[in-house]
């Protein structure tokens, strides 16, 4: 990630970058780092989450929606927060709240239980995401320290990703699938005992006023949304449940925008996304997100419950994603947008995603890793990685400076959201196609049946992804992305945030 900076720094910012050391950036990049790795932890776990508290097929995804979902709808307002109270005061309660959620849902004694503690974990993972980044900037203030800090804390987030697939799947094979919630109480404890030694105390801005009401418009279309996409599987599209939040979910969202519009305390200026370029950037984080976590959960599946694979081998299984991932962004993405326009760089990475997913399309119960898992984790994570930097970089381009937290905020939101649907909407597919393939073909048997709802889910996914890739390459200008001044020159650290995960 990279975040806001504000101008050169003067002789007094660079002393202050000097006596910091590295102690503030091991704090803040293990407080933030709980929030990513618990994006993906749960993976691995989730077969043994559904066996031991009796989920629901339609259910399941929730464990991973649930906490996606609450940090979506909530670092918009999280980063007011930070703004009104102090950042270090909010780091410390996103950490406690987040160590405090876990160690409750770790120990969940049904579904339910572990899903709202999921969603608290959400929360109070959006309020310490936004901490962090607020703290980044006023600890480091000299440029070549900032850059030099931001290139360690960016690779620091991305080997979150795959921290939290290993992690998963040692503390699932090894002790249990609660320990991967456990495991944040000990982490917490960095940030506890460090902050007030090693963070500055940042003053308070009561002046700063938050709209809660937005908040709450926000959050609770997102979760009527995703409920509806999620349980269309049990119940049906045509089912009073699924209308009913569908329709609560576009009355609410709808809502959330009719306020944002002359508002002075908006969480979003409407500016930010009704800006062609930008807009079609927000959709691209969206359906990045979608494609990456419909297919990572939809492998879990196949992989363990299928293939027989233990936790641990399904999380060793699924680390070329995360080191593909890694490449593209830290080592493709920064060359490839010197040289190619933004347009065709986001067409040809969502295309490269969508072909990630087309080998799925063929899973059976014969599959094996080689060469087909493996190729498609590969290559949706190459398309992935390479996508992720090139959309941030002109989603947040020419953005006013009074913008830039709420535009890095509304990426980070769109990126959560995408997830938060990806889980659902991809999950209810398979479901659906399972029952009706066993309606026709009742004698091939249930795990027959369920792979085939995986591979009719990938499918989607593509299709999907794919479907994307026409109107962004259509729709986004050529000029996208590079300054008016100084043309093909990419947005810097010091013209843009975002955040991770």
């Amino acid at each position: 990630m990279s975040a806001a900076l504000p101008p050169a720094s003067t002789a007094a910012g660079q002393a202050r970058s000097q006596r910091a050391g590295w102690w503030p950036l091991v704090i803040i990049a293990t407080a933030h780092l709980m929030a990513v790795v618990d994006t993906t932890v749960m993976f691995v776990a989730l077969p043994s989450v559904q066996r031991s508290l009796h989920m629901s097929v339609a259910s399941r995804q929730w464990v991973v929606t649930a906490y996606t979902l609450a940090l979506a709808g909530l670092l918009l307002l999280g980063g007011r927060l930070a703004d009104r109270l102090g950042a270090r005061r909010t780091l410390l309660i996103g950490v406690i709240g987040f160590a405090l959620a876990s160690a409750t849902g770790g120990a969940a004694v049904n579904g339910v239980m572990l899903i709202v503690a999921r969603a608290v974990q959400g929360a109070f993972g959006a309020v310490l995401i936004s901490s962090t980044k607020s703290l980044l900037v006023t600890v480091y203030t000299d440029d070549r320290e900032r850059a030099r800090v931001m290139g360690i804390f960016t690779a620091t987030l991305t080997a979150g990703i795959s921290l939290g697939l290993i992690l998963g799947g040692v503390l699932t094979s090894e002790l249990s699938w609660r320990w991967c919630l456990y495991i944040n109480v000990a982490l917490a404890l960095v940030p506890v005992f460090g902050a007030s030694r090693f963070l500055p105390s940042v003053a308070a801005r009561p002046q700063v006023r938050i709209d809660l009401i937005s908040a709450v418009l926000a959050t609770a279309g997102m979760a009527a949304l995703v409920y509806g996409l999620g349980d269309a599987s049990t119940y049906g599209w045509g089912d009073a449940r699924i209308v009913s939040s569908l329709a609560a979910a576009a009355v609410l969202l709808g809502g959330f925008v009719a306020r944002q519009v002359g508002h002075p305390s908006r969480l979003l200026p409407l500016r930010i996304v009704t800006d062609r370029v930008r807009g079609w950037s927000m959709i691209t984080l969206v359906v990045n997100g979608l494609s990456t976590f419909g297919m990572l959960l939809i492998l879990t599946y196949q992989l363990q419950v299928v293939m027989h694979y233990s936790a641990l081998r399904t999380g060793l299984a699924l680390v070329p994603f995360a080191a593909a991932a890694g490449l593209g962004s830290a080592l493709l993405a920064p060359r490839l947008m010197l040289r190619v326009p933004a347009r065709w760089l986001i067409t040809g990475s969502l295309v490269v995603e969508a072909a990630g997913l087309v080998p799925l399309i063929w899973l059976t119960t014969r599959s094996h890793y080689l060469p087909l898992i493996f190729l498609a984790t590969l290559v949706e994570g190459l398309g992935t990685g390479v996508a992720g930097p090139a959309t941030l970089n002109l989603a947040l381009s020419r953005v006013l400076p009074a913008d830039r937290g709420a535009a890095g905020a509304g990426t980070s939101a769109a990126s959560q959201l995408g997830s938060s649907i990806g889980g659902a909407l991809l999950n209810t597919v398979a479901a659906s196609a399972t029952a009706a393939y066993l309606a026709v073909h009742a004698a091939a048997g249930v795990t027959t049946a369920t792979v085939h709802g995986y591979a009719v889910a990938m499918a989607w996914g593509a299709i999907i992804t794919f479907a994307v890739a026409i109107p962004v390459a259509v729709f986004i200008s050529a000029r996208a992305g590079r300054s008016p001044a100084t043309p093909g020159r990419l947005v810097s650290g010091s013209e843009s945030k975002t955040s991770t995960p």
